[in-house]
């Protein structure tokens, strides 16, 4: 998806356009999704993609919407991301490239692994 900066400020608000293209993070426990529970998709919010199914989704208790998993390993591009003097694992979307958040190695079974996504990164689409 190839679109100019003017038209992601356009169709993004500006918290979204902050997280997902100039990779911020939305304070702990703020967002709309970290405390949801109904069944459905969530999928990317600049452009759509689906990137993780509520049946993966758990309580890390670290403020963020977590998820052991995307709905598909391609929904998903991971980088390596040193700034703010950590080795972390940046989480983007494979259909616009939008920054969703990081992945740690410490999340419950089966894949051990915790998604952690901004909820301004997402919509939710309910089954």
């Amino acid at each position: 998806m190839n679109k100019s900066d003017a038209e992601w400020r356009a169709t993004l608000t500006p918290e979204q356009y902050a997280i997902c293209r100039c990779s911020a993070t939305e304070a702990p426990f703020t967002g709309q999704f970290s405390d949801h529970h109904a069944d459905g998709i969530y999928a990317c919010v600049a452009c759509g993609t689906e990137l993780f199914d509520s049946t993966a989704k758990f309580d890390s208790g670290s403020g963020w919407p977590s998820y052991t998993q995307p709905v598909l390993k391609a929904a998903v591009i991971l980088r390596e991301d040193g700034s703010h003097g950590m080795r972390r694992t940046e989480v983007c979307c494979a259909g616009c490239n939008s920054h969703l958040g990081h992945v740690f190695p410490d999340g419950p079974r089966p894949t051990g692994m915790r998604y952690c996504i901004n909820s301004a990164a997402l919509k939710f689409d309910p089954r």
